[in-house]
């Protein structure tokens, strides 16, 4: 079931990011931390040009703190999108199982973001009509991961990557400070995302993975401008010193 469900998100994925929202999620933080001072880092990127870093440190054997930030300026003929978007967070970590390779975290956390977007009309190349969006959002979030350090083998050009998954549930409550249309004040939008996230790391080598990173976002509510229109479709690179 759960390869089938890891399928599946990718066109998910596609639907959702037809449409569109001020609010631009980012990766997730996944460190998978195992021990007091392990360290985890990672950057990724989308199709779209968002790009996510995403930070972790155990304090302690159960206790770890995670920081994240996500950026993106994609200008294009009929519209352009920036947003900024910084996180932290922290939370409660184990491992489990016959070897404790299986690991689960709970972490909360706040944030603020920033996006500037603005669309175009055009008529037989004459700009007709111009709409700009400026919002400011803060945004409070919790997420379960569980993961697992258990590695099956992928092998490509006569060498073996060791290959695992992970899963994230992630709620964020995402509310506007700040909100004008073509620099005129607008009542302000909230909205409460559900994600389910489903990534899968393959070892480049011993503290060093590709990670792919997909998902779905659910709006709780509905809203015109903070809707559920961007979704997470990235590959990345994560780091994991000091684990078990």
């Amino acid at each position: 079931m759960n390869k089938y469900l890891r399928l599946s998100f990718p066109v998910l994925a596609l639907f959702a990011s037809s449409c569109s929202s001020v609010y631009m999620p980012n990766v997730p933080n996944t460190p998978m931390l195992s021990k007091q001072g392990e360290f985890s880092g990672g950057g990724h990127i989308s199709l779209k040009g968002n790009a996510s870093i995403n930070g972790a440190y155990a304090v302690s054997d159960h206790i770890g703190v995670i920081f994240s930030g996500s950026t993106m300026n994609s200008e294009r003929r009929t519209k352009d999108f920036g947003h900024k978007l910084i996180e932290i967070g922290g939370g409660y970590f184990d491992t489990f199982g016959p070897d404790n390779n299986r690991i689960i975290e709970i972490y909360g956390g706040v944030g603020k973001g920033w996006s500037d977007i603005t669309f175009r009309d055009y008529k037989d190349d004459v700009l007709i009509s111009n709409e700009v969006q400026e919002v400011d959002y803060r945004k409070s979030f919790l997420q379960v991961n569980y993961s697992s350090k258990k590695k099956n083998n992928l092998r490509l050009f006569g060498t073996d990557f060791p290959i695992n998954y992970g899963t994230a549930l992630r709620i964020s409550h995402v509310k506007m400070d700040r909100f004008f249309l073509n620099g005129v004040v607008q009542p302000k939008e909230d909205n409460i995302f559900f994600e389910p996230i489903f990534f899968t790391r393959m070892g480049l080598s011993k503290n060093i993975q590709l990670q792919y990173t997909t998902s779905s976002n659910i709006g709780l509510k509905s809203r015109k401008y903070m809707s559920a229109g961007n979704s997470i479709f990235t590959l990345g690179i994560v780091v994991n010193v000091g684990g078990k």
